[in-house]
């Protein structure tokens, strides 16, 4: 009796101590994938169910943001913008192939193909980023996240379901890379921004996502947002897919680009906080604050701070989308670990319960204008969706906090504040995407 007992008990300190190591492997090299929930003590029935509630809460809850339409579409709204997004859309395919959840994933392509995407002129093959759940266009250009993840997304519909089923998912994908690359069109005139107009060039420019000289993604592939970047864009995994399914003759040029995104994520990143700016220049530098027109009678004093240099919305997603490229390809693996827990630590030393969703990148809090709105508020909150990427990053650490950022995002709620703010889509998104990364349902699909 004694000898099984220490024979258990030597078999939990084994499985303890592999369940705080982070693997030195990706799933490229693998197709394995850690469920930490299971290895924190959750049962796979818990995770199973769990899993299945998030899912549901996305797409067929009574706070769901997917909605059908006739027999053959549909489409993801950010409900509290009465939109549908690239961002929405393309989140949503790359869910449903995940999850093998084919109708929804050709509901959702058809509509974005449909409303979306330019079938001609200089924009063609890219994507309107906006539009109303009618499908009339709220704008023309296109936001470079959107055309990322749904050429990721049909590239792994081609690999699960192949190509003869009514739609050509490689084909749609090729379509969209050949689309993406360097070429040259005559610009509209530009509209002015709050009162700033961006200097623009005469003569025929270029549109393309990825910027040639960088190698690194575009805010927006045309016009002014071609200068600078987005942190939260930036998941070179998805550029080693393209490199291996998408038979475009590129795969070397998509393997630099990897390459150089791991590059920028060094550089854009606080060395202290692990925090990085919403937007920032291609060197990883602050975006410097555009010359306003003095309102007549302002007062003379200091330049407004450029709320865009601080960690807010769209800098969430950075944490889970380095987590996703250490899953996936480990190619960066020891910077990796390391940012995974200097942002965790100081998500930590501002309280796992209470940490709030907008910072300046030195850890302190922003003021006024600073303050990014959402949903007609402008207020810091504890918002699930950060909950959920600071336990993604979970996936990384070693520390022992990391079960608690786990066991934070597992017994959150999604629910409305005090004061009525209520987020179905982003942070509903951004906790389902949470909860495939750490159960393991977040993977690379092969053909």
């Amino acid at each position: 009796m004694k000898s099984v007992f220490l024979s258990s008990l030597m078999m939990l300190t084994t499985f303890s101590a592999m369940a705080a190591s982070p693997w030195e492997k990706g799933g490229f090299e693998t197709g394995q994938y850690r469920n930490l929930f299971v290895e924190f003590g959750y049962s796979e029935a818990e995770v199973d169910a769990k899993v299945k509630q998030v899912f549901d809460d996305v797409f067929r809850g009574p706070n769901k943001v997917y909605f059908e339409v006739g027999d053959t579409l549909g489409y993801v709204s950010d409900i509290k913008n009465h939109d549908a997004r690239t961002e929405g859309m393309s989140y949503g395919m790359m869910i449903a192939v995940q999850f093998g959840e084919k109708d929804i994933f050709d509901r959702l392509w058809r509509w974005s193909k449909k409303y979306m995407q330019h079938q001609d002129g200089f924009r063609k093959g890219y994507f309107a980023w906006s539009c109303k759940t009618d499908g009339t266009r709220n704008a023309q250009g296109a936001a470079s996240d959107g055309e990322l993840y749904y050429i990721t997304a049909l590239l792994f519909a081609s690999n699960r379901w192949g190509n003869a089923g009514g739609i050509n998912y490689k084909a749609e994908a090729q379509h969209i890379l050949n689309s993406i690359m360097p070429r040259e069109y005559e610009p509209e005139p530009m509209q002015g921004f709050g009162g700033f107009m961006p200097q623009q060039q005469s003569g025929p420019q270029k549109i393309y996502l990825i910027d040639p000289e960088t190698k690194l993604i575009t805010f927006t592939p045309d016009g002014f947002g071609q200068r600078y970047t987005d942190p939260s864009y930036h998941i070179p995994a998805f550029y080693e897919v393209w490199a291996k399914w998408a038979d475009d003759g590129r795969s070397d040029y998509w393997n630099e680009c990897a390459q150089k995104s791991r590059e920028f994520l060094h550089k854009c990143v606080n060395d202290t906080t692990g925090l990085n700016a919403d937007m920032c220049q291609y060197d990883g530098s602050e975006m410097q604050m555009p010359r306003f027109p003095r309102r007549q009678g302002a007062p003379q004093g200091a330049p407004r701070r450029n709320g865009s240099n601080n960690f807010r919305y769209d800098s969430w997603r950075v944490p889970m989308n380095i987590t996703l490229d250490y899953e996936w390809s480990c190619a960066d693996r020891e910077w990796q670990q390391q940012y995974g827990e200097k942002i965790q630590n100081f998500f930590y030393s501002q309280g796992v319960n209470t940490f709030v969703d907008q910072y300046r990148t030195d850890g302190t809090l922003p003021e006024g204008d600073e303050i990014l709105q959402a949903g007609g508020f402008r207020k810091l909150r504890h918002s699930i969706g950060l909950v959920a990427t600071t336990a993604a990053a979970s996936m990384m650490c070693s520390h022992d906090k990391s079960r608690e950022f786990v066991d934070a995002l597992w017994n959150a709620r999604h629910e409305p504040f005090d004061d009525g703010y209520f987020d179905a889509y982003y942070d509903g998104l951004l906790r389902l995407f949470a909860f495939m990364h750490l159960s393991g349902r977040y993977r690379v699909i092969t053909p």
